[in-house]
């Protein structure tokens, strides 16, 4: 600003209306208020505790120290494709081939993202489960389309059904996301709720977006079943996932999408212009980690399964509900006998007793009454946690 020159500026009036009228993050305000407090019991964000494992550290170590930083394919290495390619056939028995129906993306979010876009006109309707991850909304909105919220509930283990889908379909209708196993209730859908699912899906000829990002984390005997190995639904689907969760590598920000390659091209295009390719030594770990990863993914999962069990109990003991979750790495307790909403609930317990949760209603207004609690932390953590909570709902 020139001397003496007084410019007022109406920033509100030049900014992009969608990008204003969309609330921000509530998992990351409790990260924030956590992060500038002592003393404080973070449950609140879902990163594992885990480092990410060294094998895997190497093989990123080793392309620095070669030399390997210039720019990758705009796909993604041909070599991680491939491994992409083969860890979806050998664990979930479906296919993709790595020439051009894979592409890799920064972190699973960004594959979301170039989905929708990928998809979505304006005034399209995109079905969305609830309660789900923060981003599907705003980036419906930013698309141009038009989020139609599916609310789930405990009484049917916040599973998405057939007929609640049917319900809500309309001749706009054209993507449907199926987040799970699901952030964050930790829900999972077995084969035969896929299959009823993907009947409907097949009768109103709709698209589906597959977040699969947890799909490694599934506690029950059957495993994870990826809804494009479903007959007739590979052509329809998106599959999602990456590294974050699976291999303990948040910070690498990697992720993959999966799919016909006529959708998975027009994605390509929005990655060339908005990102041009994926960190290239997050992908030479990558390699490694799908290559000779798996007893890292076994071990992780027994862990978490283990500290799932505790913390379910304890919350129960502690006489809040809390459904047992079959994925994921998170419990959605009831808070609604303690007279409090989910934000009140939340704000006292950080204040009060420095353990940070998330209300439910950042998830969609169908998570009010509930709060979210990440079990990806140390045996120590919650239990000191579980402490915390317990003396809170005393002073109560």
């Amino acid at each position: 600003m020139r001397e003496g020159v007084i410019c007022v500026i109406d920033y509100g009036r030049l900014m992009n209306t969608k990008a204003q009228a969309i609330k921000p993050s509530g998992i990351r305000r409790f990260f924030d208020i956590a992060s500038e407090m002592e003393d404080v019991i973070s449950l609140s964000v879902g990163e594992p505790d885990f480092h990410t494992p060294w094998h895997i550290r190497e093989a990123g170590i080793a392309s620095l120290e070669k030399g390997r930083t210039r720019y990758t394919p705009n796909r993604g290495f041909a070599q991680l494709r491939q491994e992409i390619s083969r860890f979806l056939e050998r664990h979930y028995q479906v296919a993709y081939d790595p020439q051009g129906e894979v592409l890799v993306t920064v972190g699973g979010s960004e594959a979301i993202d170039l989905c929708v876009r990928s998809l979505i006109n304006p005034g399209d309707e995109v079905l969305i489960p609830e309660p789900s991850f923060v981003c599907y909304v705003p980036i419906t909105q930013m698309a141009g389309g038009v989020p139609v919220i599916i609310e789930t509930g405990p009484e049917n283990g916040f599973r998405l059904t057939a007929q609640q889908l049917e319900s809500k379909i309309t001749e706009r209708t054209k993507l449907l996301i199926l987040p799970y196993p699901n952030n964050p209730t930790g829900a999972v859908m077995n084969r035969e709720d896929l299959a009823a699912v993907a009947g409907v899906v097949e009768r109103h000829n709709l698209l589906v977006l597959s977040d699969e990002i947890y799909a490694a984390l599934t506690y029950t005997e059957a495993g994870h079943v990826a809804f494009s190995s479903l007959p007739g639904m590979w052509e329809r689907t998106v599959l999602v996932n990456g590294f974050s969760k699976a291999h303990s590598m948040t910070g690498w920000r990697l992720g993959y999408a999966a799919g016909p390659k006529e959708i998975i091209g027009i994605m390509t295009k929005l990655h060339q212009f908005a990102i041009m390719s994926a960190p290239t030594t997050s992908q030479y770990a990558a390699i490694e980690a799908l290559k000779n990863g798996d007893e890292d993914i076994a071990y992780m999962r027994g862990q978490y399964d283990m500290r799932r069990r505790l913390i379910v109990d304890g919350l129960n003991q502690l006489g809040l509900r809390c459904f047992e979750p079959e994925g994921a790495f998170y419990v959605f307790p009831s808070v609604k006998s303690t007279g409090l909403t989910s934000m009140e609930f939340s704000e006292k317990l950080i204040y009060s007793k420095r353990v940070a949760v998330v209300p439910g209603d950042a998830f969609g207004a169908s998570g009010e009454g509930f709060v979210r609690i990440s079990y990806s932390y140390s045996i120590k953590h919650i239990t000191e946690a579980l402490e915390r909570i317990g003396a809170f709902l005393e002073e109560l």
